[in-house]
């Protein structure tokens, strides 16, 4: 019966026949769900007035805090082949483990006395340099000595000089006497000539006089002839005074080339020597690169090679190690439009995947199973999903993260801002409004606002 009609029958309708439309009748359901419908409305304008916590939810995964305690992958710095595994997954190695032997596979490097036999080289190679550097030293004496013998035998060939020069001079100061000689017996003669044909003088006086002169003619002769002679032992003595130069010169010149080139010899022999002592300690160095070896403690995780006779190429993953001590740290992901929310030392809740929690974002207080965090570090670089990385270390004031966190796990964080009423928070939602902006006061802030107080005060 729907009661539509305008006319009651409930004055004849017989309840005594009818027990459950008497009970339906006793009920006061209607009262009841109006006061449970006013309850929940009261219960909900309660609810819109109590504070909300603000936050930035995002999923993370567990990392490390520094770079050198994160997962890291050993590789071969040379190519090789696998001769024999030392460690094996799972087992714990120190700092200068041997983790794995590997041999050469290049054919320039297969010589078995490769070390010894360029050491060999580098020796016969000093020699041949001490060799050069003996005949250097020999060539740079017989310079030496070729100088010191010029010198002796450029000084005795001026002496020389000298001497044909002050020869020249007395023979042409005997010249000049014989020519004034000459000149006083052609005078004599001439007079006494003219005594003889006035017959003033005899016959034999005459001769007498014809001698002297021819005597002092071929005394003149002479004179002149020797004048020669001494002027052409002087242009002698130049010409020797030059070729001794020249010779001289020619051998110290030669002794000269052949010493810059024993000192090429000697320059190259060295950059050789150089040469061959890198090249040695390039082959010692390599020879310590078959033995791979742990670069820190930590934990064989993964080997990424495997068996015996493969080969490996230069620079190829090998095993992987988590290093033995870490601190935890959880990289969280943000959008780009909550970067301006987040500054370093703000604090954020964290949950592990693992770890149960009763969590509610926006009173962190009564979450449970929650641990505490701070911001650490803030990427000024986009990742490649298209968010910014923030690094969340641990928060020393509040519960030690779990022990068996393991590198690699998931994490929620939840950063904590502004304290709005529910009913603000609700209406930014629908809204699509951000989280409000706010600040943590920094100690130097608070510090320079303690300034400006003592100064108005004074």
């Amino acid at each position: 019966m729907l009661n539509i009609s305008p006319n009651s029958i409930n004055k004849y309708v017989d309840r005594s026949d009818l027990p459950a439309l008497r009970d339906v009748e006793a009920k006061s359901s209607g009262r009841i769900l109006i006061r449970i419908l006013l309850g929940l409305l009261i219960f909900t304008l309660i609810l819109l007035f109590l504070p909300w916590t603000q936050n930035i939810s995002a999923r993370g995964k567990v990392t490390t805090l520094k770079p050198d305690q994160r997962p890291q992958t050993i590789h071969s710095i040379i190519p090789g082949r696998i001769e024999k595994w030392y460690v094996q997954e799972g087992d714990y190695v120190n700092k200068g483990d041997t983790i794995m032997y590997i041999s050469e596979i290049k054919d320039e490097y297969l010589d078995p006395q490769l070390l010894r036999r360029t050491q060999d080289q580098m020796d016969a190679k000093s020699l041949s340099v001490g060799s050069y550097r003996q005949k250097v030293t020999a060539l740079s004496n017989q310079i030496r000595a070729l100088t010191d013998a010029n010198a002796l035998k450029f000084q005795q060939a001026e002496n020389k000089l000298l001497q044909a020069q002050l020869r020249v001079t007395s023979d042409s100061m005997d010249y000049e006497a014989a020519i004034i000689n000459h000149s006083i017996a052609k005078q004599q003669f001439d007079r006494m000539e003219k005594l003889y044909a006035d017959g003033l003088k005899s016959l034999t006086d005459f001769e007498k006089r014809k001698l002297t002169l021819q005597k002092a003619q071929a005394y003149k002769i002479s004179a002149e002839n020797k004048l020669l002679a001494s002027r052409n032992e002087k242009l002698n003595a130049m010409v020797e005074l030059d070729a001794i130069n020249a010779e001289y010169q020619k051998e110290i010149a030669k002794a000269t080339s052949e010493k810059s080139s024993a000192l090429s010899n000697v320059y190259e022999g060295e950059a050789t020597i150089t040469k061959m002592q890198n090249q040695y300690q390039n082959y010692s160095v390599r020879s310590g690169y078959y033995y791979i070896l742990s670069p820190q403690n930590g934990y064989v995780t993964e080997a990424i090679q495997s068996g015996l006779g493969e080969t490996i190429k230069e620079g190829a993953p090998i095993v992987s190690i988590m290093p033995a001590k870490y601190d935890f740290a959880v990289a969280m992901y943000i959008k780009p439009l909550d970067l301006p929310l987040i500054e370093k030392g703000q604090h954020v809740r964290l949950q592990f995947d693992g770890w149960p929690a009763i969590v509610f974002s926006g009173w962190p207080n009564t979450s449970h199973g929650t641990y505490g965090g701070t911001v650490f570090a803030i990427d000024n670089f986009i990742s490649d999903n298209g968010l910014y990385r923030v690094l969340v270390k641990q928060d020393p004031n509040d519960y030690d993260w779990p022990i068996a966190l393991r590198v690699g796990g998931g994490a929620f964080s939840m950063l904590l801002l502004k304290d709005v009423p529910i009913w603000y928070e609700i209406w930014r939602l629908i809204n699509g409004f951000p989280p409000d902006f706010y600040q943590l006061e920094r100690p130097e802030k608070i510090g320079e606002i303690n300034k400006a107080i003592q100064t108005i005060v004074k």
